[in-house]
Order: C-alpha cells, then structure tokens, then sequence
C-alpha cells in the first residue's frame, strides 16, 4: 500500500471501533489461560505503553517497524516487538511512554510522531504488565538510531501483514507450556507472536475493515 493511501485511510481509522479481544484471540493457543479484567485488577500489574509506528519506505511504499530486543536477563529478552518500555511516573500520561521509549530506542523523536489512535490494552501475565498500544505516523522515512536495548530494527511492509498468507501456526515453548500450536505472523523471516500478534491483528483488523 502506498503511503499516501494508507494517509487518507488513517483519518477514517481515528474514529473507528477498535476489535478489542476479538481480534486478540486469533492469535491466542487455545491452551492459553485468558484473564478476566477482576483477576488483572487483582494483581495491580505494572504499566507500560508501546508504538506501533508506521511510515513511507523507499517508493513510498507503507512500512511499520518491529524491533529485535537485545538478549539481557529479562522476561523478553530476545523478542520481537514494538519500541516502548515500562511507564515512570516522570510520564504525563502512558502516551508520553510510547513515545519517550521509541526515541530511546530507535531514537524517532517525540515531536515526530502523530499518534493517531490508541489500541486495546493487552494484559502479560509472566511479567504481569499491562501494555497500552498506540497507532502513531511518521510522514517522512525515518533514519533509525538503536540503543543497548534493541538488537535489530526490523521494517516490515504493511501490504505483508495485511496478506492472509503471512498468517502461520507454529509448535513452539512459551511461559506457560512446551511444544504447543501458536498462531503467529511470518514477517521479515521473523515470526511474531504474542502480544505483539496480538497487536498486530487488531491493528489489520482495524486497516482491512476501512478497505472492504
């Protein structure tokens, strides 16, 4: 998809439903345990926000970034994700996370970045934090510079996720079993599942819905 075309597609999706759990349980194992909002209140989990930044590539052709993290003694380590990170109470709001955590890590500026719409929080239970996605465009082809924290920066084309193709089950080992069938995407010979699937499929949701 072109970026100007994926513009003119933005200004509808600000004012559009968001899919919610519907369009996180496509990417969820059936085995999963799925947390009910009393249970997440319960365990006062931690607080984080991510950016899910998208912007022209070479021939104006629509990319969103996906990053590698570095592998250091954390529960995600060695994953792949959004750039965000964890709120600080320095933070006005949980979209100055998203946004101060990608100029650190990728180092976009704040000013930047237009957020265009915020996602349905995602709740991840080994590491009990909550997690706010934001929808954010660059208008112009950013020049990425990682700290420590990322390993690779990973551009991937919008017209990619939005092919069904793309879409795979995978038997892997996660937290909370080994060896079972995980719905996940096959992006830049990376496979992404997780929360960032399931970010990943209300963000398409959210993009095919204005297309059909």
């Amino acid at each position: 998809m072109q970026f100007d075309q994926f513009l003119s597609l933005i200004s509808k999706l600000e004012h559009s439903n968001i899919g919610g759990s519907s369009s996180h349980l496509k990417m969820i194992p059936k085995e999963r345990v799925v947390h009910g909002p009393d249970e997440i209140s319960h365990r006062n989990p931690k607080k984080a926000a991510v950016m899910a930044l998208f912007y022209p590539g070479a021939c104006s052709e629509t990319l969103f970034l996906l990053i590698l993290r570095a592998d250091y003694d954390g529960t995600h380590a060695a994953q792949i994700g959004f750039p965000g990170g964890k709120y600080e109470k320095n933070d006005l709001e949980l979209k100055t996370t998203a946004l101060r955590e990608t100029y650190e890590e990728v180092g976009v500026r704040m000013e930047e970045i237009i957020v265009k719409k915020q996602m349905t929080d995602i709740y991840i239970p080994p590491s009990n934090f909550i997690v706010s996605p934001y929808l954010g465009i660059i208008e112009s082809t950013p020049q990425f510079k990682t700290n420590e924290e990322v390993d690779e920066i990973i551009e991937v084309k919008l017209s990619d996720l939005l092919d069904e193709s793309f879409i795979a089950t995978k038997n892997l080992t996660t937290s909370y079993m080994e060896k079972i069938d995980v719905p996940c995407f096959e992006l830049n010979n990376h496979i992404v599942w997780g929360a960032t699937a399931m970010m990943l499929s209300e963000i398409k949701d959210l993009i095919t819905g204005q297309l059909h």
